[in-house]
């Protein structure tokens, strides 16, 4: 396995790999892996001949209050898990080699990216947006895989690599839970366990959405009223949204569209943000 931590290098090592013909899955990551990560490095290897992981905390798409300081980082343990996944190349720049002095060059998405994180995080697509298309031009893959658990942000680049045009297939892996149901996420990791026993509420809730669905409401202002109840009895919980929307446009439903309906939340927990999605 190699560790590439220069854009100029990283771009010449995949110049060479599409020359001899090998295709190129790519994972991108803020790091501090969990099995949720490897379970895209798994799709990603069946996919490629190739399977690079990017492992990037991107300052461009934090806000001035939230967590770029103390976001979770092990570089040493990343790597080990790599291996053992058996990933080819990890992508580790600095944030002076993505970003340096004098830059000043942004994308935006400007209709999926504004609901649900959006409002609440309104710089957050942005950067996203901006360092995706970095890394798309730095490793030039033949497909990138992402989580569900992300949903808009799924729905973001998909149309993004739509609009811009990358020659990128887009493949989105499905959300991985805890065996207690909490969806698997780095932040996570900032949960005492009194707010983690807290935060499993938040999955409940999404179930009782769903069990409300399939007794036959189809309603979505029912549902989502029910998931926000459930989810508000915890005082520790505090609700940023609950939203029911297209899963590939982003765009409210009054009805559920079987198949297409994405059941989305974000909830403080104390002072940890948790987001978590199904589909109906």
């Amino acid at each position: 396995m190699q560790i590439v931590t220069t854009v100029s290098e990283m771009q010449a090592l995949s110049g060479s790999l599409r020359a001899a013909g090998k295709k190129l899955a790519f994972v991108p990551t803020m790091g501090f892996l969990h099995a949720g990560h490897m379970s895209l490095v798994d799709k990603a290897r069946n996919l490629g001949d190739v399977v690079v992981v990017s492992i990037f905390v991107n300052p461009t798409q934090f806000g001035p209050s939230e967590d770029l300081d103390t976001y979770p980082r092990n570089l040493e343990g990343d790597t080990k898990m790599c291996e053992a996944h058996k990933v080819d190349v990890i992508f580790a720049p600095t944030a002076s080699e993505m970003y340096p002095e004098g830059y000043s060059t942004f994308v935006n998405e400007e209709k999926l990216s504004l609901p649900l994180c959006g409002q609440s995080r309104p710089m957050f697509f942005r950067g996203v947006c901006t360092v995706l298309t970095k890394l798309f031009n730095i490793v030039r893959p033949h497909v990138a895989v992402f989580g569900q658990k992300d949903a808009q942000q799924a729905a973001v680049v998909k149309h993004m690599v739509r609009d811009l045009n990358f020659e990128i297939e887009i493949v989105i892996g499905e959300t991985m839970r805890e065996a207690d149901g909490l969806a698997m996420s780095s932040r996570n990791s900032y949960l005492q366990s009194f707010q983690r026993r807290d935060a499993l509420r938040i999955h409940q809730a999404l179930e009782k959405g769903r069990a409300l669905y399939e007794s036959g409401n189809d309603n979505t202002d029912r549902i989502l009223a029910e998931i926000t109840h459930h989810i508000t009895e915890v005082r520790r919980l505090r609700v940023i949204y609950v939203q029911a929307v297209d899963r590939d446009t982003m765009k409210p439903l009054r009805k559920v569209e079987k198949g297409h309906t994405l059941i989305a939340t974000a909830v403080w927990c104390d002072d940890v943000r948790l987001i978590d999605n199904i589909v109906l």
